[in-house]
């Protein structure tokens, strides 16, 4: 059997709908806002054919740079042989959700800002609000007795059994 040359090629599983996830579109989809600049996520939705984006789109991110009725303009990054190319696509916003990467980021920050005008005002100590590498474990100290004694392991003879 020869190999496929169509558009949607090897997007079996990728435009297929989740297990008990077909049927009617979730209003929400629809009526979600979208603004200039906001983060967004390019995953084709199989369930609808128009404004849907090309394969090598799907699962990325991109910043919206244009807002129509039904529509948003999206800059995504596409490696095209040696280089990153920023390609601009147009997609229906049912193929589009909001990113999820900014919001550990944006919380962050609210905290940290929330956390310096508590030092401003008196209610706090300042601390270094600087994100730390996770540590290695503190040492502990094992005790070996009688209960927990250590056992010694040994492999067992190989024995030709005929």
């Amino acid at each position: 059997m020869v190999n496929p040359k169509g558009y949607r090629r090897g997007t079996r599983y990728m435009f297929a709908r989740d297990f008990r996830k077909h049927g009617v579109e979730h209003l929400s989809t629809f009526y979600r806002s979208y603004k200039r600049g906001d983060i967004v996520t390019v995953k084709g939705n199989g369930a609808f054919h128009k404004g849907m984006p090309f394969k090598a789109y799907h699962g990325r991110t991109g910043r919206v740079f244009n807002v129509t009725q039904h529509a948003l303009g999206v800059i995504v990054n596409k490696r095209v042989r040696g280089r990153i190319m920023a390609k601009k696509i147009n997609v229906r916003v049912e193929h589009v959700q909001p990113s999820n990467s900014r919001k550990e980021f944006l919380i962050r920050c609210k905290a940290n800002d929330q956390h310096k005008r508590d030092v401003k005002a008196g209610k706090a100590e300042y601390v270094n609000l600087r994100r730390q590498p996770v540590e290695p474990r503190g040492a502990h100290l094992v005790k070996v007795n009688k209960v927990n004694a250590p056992e010694l392991l040994t492999p067992v003879r190989f024995e030709i059994v005929a």
